[in-house]
């Protein structure tokens, strides 16, 4: 590889740089629209899953006397 101080501006070794670099950088978009694609589907599952949960407990008869959990801790 040549060093970077010595490649003269439009050789063809800064060419082949820059075509990598803009390489890397369409992967790592690509990877990063994959990432944000599967937190939206997780944030939507885990949502769906809490909504399950609630109502579930919510029509399960509580005894008098029994002391109130909640699981959740306020947060939803």
């Amino acid at each position: 590889a040549a060093d970077p101080v010595s490649v003269l501006p439009g050789s063809l070794g800064r060419g082949s740089w820059c075509n990598e670099h803009d390489t890397i950088h369409k992967r790592l978009d690509i990877i990063e629209e994959k990432v944000i694609k599967t937190v939206e589907h997780l944030e939507s599952e885990v949502k769906s899953l809490l909504n399950i949960i609630n109502e579930t407990t919510s029509n399960i008869p509580i005894v008098p006397g029994t002391p109130f959990i909640d699981i959740f801790d306020g947060q939803y």
